[in-house]
């Protein structure tokens, strides 16, 4: 390939660099003769002599004539940053390779976007069943791909719409699932066939994703066809986001249950999508996402395999969630490095044989916490620059956040200039051509060797203390977090980091950004419903349902999904099944880290 005089050639791939070709006159020997390169050593010189003669020559005088910004730079994680990267010793091409190989550092296509764009998957939920069954089929019709629920607090927690501690939550932060009719109602006209599904539900994941399995078979969709995800992520949810429902263990003695159902009986089903999301939303560094993200998937792998379950019968449709926050460079090799860590850990560790069983496949979202109330129409931007490193990342997946997230859940007006800022990215930029456009760059290459090793420094001090269990128990990583949070907090408060249009670049001026509002009518017509729903069941049926239920919670050596779409069949409520399932296994209360 000729282009501008320079020539890209195939054999020698390790020198990582263009040659001349042999063009009489061509502008690129012209321009060296006129420009030497500085950082290109001398007669008998060396790059160490090269890069001492450019400091004094190039780089002294102009740091006389404007001084940096800072004496310290580093990424939003706190990697300190070098002025320049130039090759380092044991530079070659094998430490970068070919997307499609092992370590998958480049992708796990070789040809990544050039075959098919990620999958647009807006994160949609509000008010009761039918709202946001119409948000999905607005999505649809403007040209989103896949579908990913969003639920209220009351589902996340377990909590039926009619119970009194569901007062004021119902709907507002997601819609309201309490039965399967409402499950019914929600996905009533989707072609659940030919669209994937994303749920982020965790706590009482199990009993959710039954309620799909049987709304999809009465809509005549047979469960072996049915394709999604359920996040199902429990141990995040004690490092991170809160919403647990049962003591870790018997907890993720459930998230077993669903891998081996679906290992069994639902190939293109995604039985956990093992989150770093909220992990960083809770005030983790990259580093730390990629780290206890990472360390939560082998804990997956593990179970299952004590299970009995082969590792490349399952390890194939794990699949990971990751944010994508607004330090461009950081958050690219963090998606390099847990691909190469991923596919390093199933081999090396696990003894995948498998060739899907060494891919990473995430879902990215960018980052809600980084969005602002003030001159909220800036998280545009903040969205763009995020969903690009996503792209350059390499995800399968991606959601954009809507500029008013920091106050409501987003009006169709703000959903669909997210949807449509991932269509230009797609469609407009070029960044979809090239596969991992960044590789082999000086920096992004130590920047993710860098990530790499200290995620590895964190999985030793895991393994120490006797695997993530016992570090929840232990309140390690509730602690990592909380410092890490704190580190930032202070930064921003001091002035140190900037937040544009918060505490730099502020106006005093009113937020003018249209308002969603959610009535408390979504909890007065779920109500309604189960109360309906609860005189007209068959109430010696519904019972012994739910003792089936604690029956085979009390039996280790039991999977409980049969047991829970019987009682959903049953016309047992969520809230219902929970509570028989605390019956056997107690709540959790996490004790203080302060």
């Amino acid at each position: 390939m000729d282009v501008c005089g320079l020539e890209w050639h195939a054999t020698p791939l390790i020198t990582r660099r263009y040659v001349e070709t042999p063009m009489a006159g061509s502008r690129a020997a012209s321009r060296r003769a006129s420009h030497p390169d500085p950082i290109q050593p001398g007669p008998g010189g060396g790059p160490d002599q090269a890069r001492r003669r450019w400091e004094a020559e190039v780089l002294q005088p102009s740091l006389a004539r404007t001084p940096e910004r800072k004496e310290r730079f580093e990424t939003l994680g706190g990697i300190p940053v070098e002025r320049l990267y130039l090759p380092r010793p044991d530079d070659d091409f094998d430490r970068v390779g070919y997307p499609g190989q092992f370590p998958y550092t480049r992708g796990i296509h070789p040809t990544m976007y050039r075959g098919r764009v990620w999958s647009m998957r807006m994160f949609s939920g509000f008010g009761t069943p039918e709202d946001t069954n119409r948000r999905f089929h607005y999505l649809l019709a403007h040209g989103e791909s896949g579908l990913s629920i969003a639920f209220d607090d009351p589902t996340l927690y377990g909590i039926d719409a009619d119970d009194p501690e569901a007062l004021g939550e119902v709907g507002k932060c997601g819609v309201n699932v309490s039965s399967l009719p409402d499950m019914r109602r929600l996905l009533k006209g989707i072609p659940l066939a030919d669209v994937t599904t994303s749920m982020t539900i965790n706590g009482p994941a199990n009993i959710v994703w039954a309620m799909y399995i049987l709304a999809a078979e009465h809509a005549k969709v047979p469960r072996a066809n049915l394709g999604g995800t359920t996040q199902n992520d429990i141990l995040k949810e004690y490092i991170a986001q809160k919403e647990f429902l049962y003591p870790p263990r018997p907890a993720l003695r459930l998230v077993i249950d669903t891998i081996e159902m679906a290992t069994k009986s639902m190939p293109k089903w995604n039985p956990v999508s093992i989150s770093g999301y909220h992990i960083r939303e809770a005030g983790s560094t990259a580093v730390q996402e990629l780290a206890f993200t990472l360390a939560d998937g082998m804990s997956y792998v593990e179970e299952s395999k004590k299970r009995g379950l082969d590792v490349d019968d399952f390890a194939p449709r794990l699949s990971f969630f990751f944010n994508s926050h607004n330090d461009f460079f950081e958050e690219i090799a963090k998606f390099r490095a847990a691909r190469r860590l991923w596919a390093e850990a199933m081999r090396e560790r696990f003894g995948a044989k498998k060739e899907r069983s060494l891919w990473m496949r995430f879902h990215t979202q960018t980052a809600g916490c980084s969005c602002t109330a003030q001159q909220p129409e800036l998280n545009v931007v903040r969205t763009t620059i995020q969903a690009l490193a996503g792209v350059i990342g390499g995800t399968q997946s991606l959601h954009t956040n809507s500029y008013d997230e920091a106050l409501q859940l987003p009006t169709e007006d703000a959903v669909r200039i997210a949807l449509r800022t991932q269509q230009i990215l797609a469609h407009e930029s070029g960044v979809a051509d090239a596969v991992d456009p960044f590789g082999g760059s000086y920096y992004v290459e130590w920047l993710t060797d860098t990530m790499a090793e200290q995620a590895r420094r964190y999985f030793d001090r895991i393994d120490e203390m006797g695997g993530v269990v016992a570090g929840i128990e232990r309140g390690f990583f509730q602690r990592e977090i909380q410092e890490a949070s704190f580190r930032y907090q202070r930064a921003v408060e001091s002035g140190e980091q900037k937040v544009v249009g918060v505490n730099a670049y502020s106006l005093n001026a009113p937020i003018k950004v249209p308002r969603l509002r959610i009535s408390e009518q979504a909890r007065t017509a779920q109500s309604a419903r189960l109360k309906s729903l609860r005189s007209r069941r068959p109430s010696a049926r519904h019972t012994a349902a739910l003792e089936a239920v604690r029956r085979s919670a009390r039996d280790e050596s039991a999977n409980t999904m049969p047991s829970v779409l019987a009682a959903l069949e049953a016309e047992a409520t969520l809230g219902e099944i929970v509570h028989a399932f605390q019956d056997v296994f107690g709540s959790y209360r996490e004790r203080s880290m302060f």
